[in-house]
C-alpha cells in the first residue's frame, strides 16, 4: 500500500469511528429525551413509579424498540403484577421449598464483559405447582439483580440439559418464568448458552419458542458438545468457569448467594 493510499485509508477510518460516536451519542440522547416522557407518563398513572431509577425505565424502553407508549404500558403491568405478586417487596425462601430442595440453580464468577454467570440444571427439575414455580423464578431474578455487580444491568446464563427427560419436562413452567423473564425483568438476559441438548427436548422447545420475543430469541445460543468448552472460553475466562466444564469455581447454590 503506497504512504498516499495508506492515508486515504486512516483518514476513512477516522471518519467513520467520528460518525460511530455522533450515532452513539445521538442514541443516546434520544433515550434520555424518553426516559423523561416516559417517566412524566408512568408517574402520573402509578405514584410509585416515582421510585424507580432510570436504568429500569431505559430497559423497558429498549424492551420495546424505545416506543414510549408501548413501554409505559408494559412498565405499568409490571407494577400492578409486582404489587400483587410479591406484596412484601420480596419472595422468602419459606415460599418455595420444594424447588429449593431440588438444588438445580446456581450463581457464581462473572464473564469476560464483568456479567455475573447463572447456571440450572434441568435435568434436577421436577414440576411443583405453577404458583410455586413462578414465585422461584420471581425469587432467583430478584437474587441476580440485587447481586449484579456495579455497572452492569444483564447476566449470562447456562442452561445445562444433560439427562433432562419428559419427567423434567413442565411446560406450564417453561411459559411462566419466559413471561416473567420477558415481561418483568426486560434486558436483564445478556446471553444464554443452552448445552448438552437431547433431541427429545427439542418437542417441549418447539411449543415454547413460539411465545419467545425476538430480543430474548437473538440471546439464546444452542452449542455444539464438541465446541462446548471453546464456545463458552469465547465469553468466560477459565478461571470464572465451573470445574464441572473445565473451570476453576465451585458452585454456589442461588438461595446463598
Amino acid at each position: 500500500m503506497t504512504s498516499y493510499l495508506r492515508q486515504k485509508f486512516q483518514s476513512f477510518q477516522i471518519g467513520s469511528s467520528d460518525v460511530k460516536e455522533d450515532s452513539l451519542e445521538d442514541q443516546e440522547e434520544v433515550e434520555r429525551s424518553k426516559i423523561g416522557i416516559m417517566r412524566a407518563v408512568v408517574e402520573a398513572q402509578d405514584p410509585s413509579a416515582k421510585e424507580v431509577d432510570d436504568f429500569m425505565i431505559r430497559r423497558f424502553l429498549r424492551a420495546r424498540d424505545l416506543d414510549v407508549e408501548k413501554a409505559s404500558a408494559m412498565f405499568l403491568k409490571y407494577l400492578s403484577w409486582r404489587k400483587e405478586f410479591v406484596p412484601n417487596g420480596f419472595i422468602s425462601p419459606s415460599e418455595i421449598p420444594n424447588d429449593l430442595a431440588q438444588d438445580k440453580l446456581f450463581m457464581q464468577g462473572h464473564d469476560k464483559t464483568g456479567r455475573p454467570i447463572v447456571l440450572v440444571f434441568a435435568e434436577r427439575h421436577k414440576p411443583t405447582s405453577v404458583e410455586e414455580f413462578k414465585r422461584f423464578v420471581t425469587y432467583t431474578l430478584d437474587q441476580i439483580c440485587a447481586r449484579m455487580p456495579s455497572g452492569h444491568e444483564k447476566f449470562t446464563a447456562i442452561a445445562d440439559l444433560e439427562g433432562w427427560g419428559y419427567a423434567n419436562s413442565d411446560i406450564r413452567g417453561y411459559l411462566a418464568a419466559v413471561s416473567i423473564l420477558q415481561d418483568c425483568y426486560p434486558e436483564r438476559l445478556g446471553k444464554m448458552f443452552i448445552i448438552h441438548v437431547p433431541y427429545i427436548f427439542m418437542t417441549a422447545w418447539k411449543m415454547v419458542y413460539p411465545f419467545i420475543d425476538k430480543n430474548t430469541k437473538k440471546k439464546i445460543i444452542f452449542v455444539d458438545n464438541k465446541k462446548l468448552q471453546s464456545t463458552l472460553l469465547q465469553d468466560i475466562d477459565e478461571s470464572q468457569l465451573p470445574e464441572t466444564y473445565g473451570g476453576k469455581l465451585n458452585l454456589v447454590p442461588i438461595q446463598e448467594c
